[in-house]
């Protein structure tokens, strides 16, 4: 049976974390290279307007919902997602396996401290943890061949991304084949998680869907216009979508 729901033009996989972690064990087993993407209510709002953004998900060979809402919509279109599959999680349970199989990481994105606190803070706490490389996300563009060929010489088996949508998928959809990084995924803010500059929501909120609001109040100037006006396209979508399959 085909794993793969398709939502407001995109392609979403119906597994759960387990499921999620066994395939990209086999992602990584193959030494081909795979990109990993996670749809939020944001992605799928701004796939909608941009049709390379979109072919770019679509392409991926693994697409997490991280998002409650993305997880309601999907039964209320009856088409059923297991569960959410949260970026920060995904990206907790990689870094804890990588440890224990001997797997080596590659970490790009962010501030300098900021990854260079994630690659000390994951290495005392996984001391088994082989960490390749890392670097962080701000490059002239006549640097990121260089960018590109540090990667690559790395020999990482995991790559994450912690740069901003679309420019991550761009340059993961453009030069993953060239680094022959078996995984790659991108991480949001999960660095600014990780060393403590960006406090995650309670579980509670998590689970009821209001991680978004929590965010909000931590930057409301920034998050606003966001939130309250580039994602309300989300739920036009939804009733568009809705009102097709009937």
């Amino acid at each position: 049976m085909n794993r793969r729901i398709e939502m407001m033009g995109c392609q979403v996989d119906n597994l759960s974390m387990e499921e999620s972690l066994q395939t990209i064990e086999g992602f990584i087993h193959s030494g081909k290279p795979h990109q990993h993407v996670v749809v939020n209510v944001d992605k799928l709002v701004k796939a909608s307007r941009d049709p390379e953004l979109r072919q770019i998900i679509n392409d991926c060979a693994l697409i997490n919902a991280d998002g409650m809402p993305v997880v309601w919509a999907s039964r209320l279109l009856g088409k059923g997602l297991k569960e959410r599959v949260a970026g920060v999680d995904l990206f907790e349970s990689l870094m804890q396996r990588s440890a224990q199989k001997g797997w080596r990481v590659f970490l790009l994105g962010a501030r300098e401290e900021v990854v260079s606190g994630v690659s000390n803070i994951y290495q005392k706490k996984y001391p088994g943890l082989t960490l390749a490389g890392y670097r962080n996300g701000y490059w002239k563009q006549e640097e990121e061949a260089g960018v590109v060929e540090q990667i690559k010489a790395a020999r990482a088996d995991l790559l994450f991304v912690a740069i901003s949508s679309p420019k991550k998928e761009q340059f993961l959809g453009k030069y993953q084949a060239e680094m022959r990084i078996p995984f790659a995924m991108g991480v949001g803010g999960t660095f600014d998680v990780a060393v403590g500059r960006v406090k995650r929501a309670p579980v509670w909120m998590q689970k009821s869907g209001l991680e978004w609001f929590y965010r909000f109040l931590q930057e409301p100037r920034r998050m606003f216009k966001r939130y309250f006006i580039d994602d309300m396209a989300f739920f036009w979508l939804l009733l568009r979508e809705a009102t097709a399959r009937r």
